[in-house]
This record gives structure tokens, sequence and C-alpha cells, in this order.
């Protein structure tokens, strides 16, 4: 996975995200063709905007870094081509968490 920078600056609560695909195998080893799987709503943060726009007119800074991996609502990103690089662009809020190094997803039955 490279981790070259992205030419894109979010605004605000909005970060960018790359999809982290997912194994074709399944866990008894059976090869799961891609016109069955679904787009995985795993990613990591490429970049990050400067923070949540306040009612009082502050910045509340994001609790995402560039380099996290995250969790996301399945119809919540925009998906954009940036550079050849098909990327996410969704709100801080729909981001439903950040994955310990070593966390193992698997998808519920």
């Amino acid at each position: 996975m490279s981790t070259r920078p992205v030419s894109i600056r979010p605004l605000y609560d909005h970060v960018v995200v790359r999809r982290i695909e997912s194994s074709t195998k399944s866990a008894g080893g059976i090869v799961i063709p891609d016109s069955a799987s679904e787009k995985p709503n795993r990613g990591e943060v490429l970049a990050v905007g400067p923070g949540k726009l306040l009612d009082n007119g502050n910045l509340r800074e994001l609790s995402v870094k560039p380099g996290d991996q995250v969790l996301f609502g399945k119809y919540s990103a925009n998906e954009l081509k940036i550079d050849g690089e098909e990327v996410l662009i969704l709100k801080e809020s729909d981001i439903l968490g950040i994955l310990d190094n070593k966390a193992k997803l698997e998808k519920a039955a």
C-alpha cells in the first residue's frame, strides 16, 4: 500500500480515505469472485481537514489522523478519482471507529 500524499486538502471535518481491499478468499479457503464481494467499509486515512467548526466559531480538532485505519458506514462516503486513484471523502461523524493495528475484521453472518 502506497503512502504517497494526495493532492487534495479537505475542509473542516472532512476526511480523505483510501479503501483497504478485503481478502478474496473465505476463511475456509474458497475464492470469492469480484461480482459476489462487497466493497469494504474499511480504509486508511490519507488527509484530514483542520477541524469541525463549532457554533461559537472555534475549530475542534479531528479525532483521526493520516495513517489511521477506520471503519465507515456503507453509504456515507463520496467516491472520487484523484490523480488516477480512487479515494473517498467523508465527514468525521461518518467514521464508526478507529481500528487497532492488531484488529482482524470478519463479516458477521
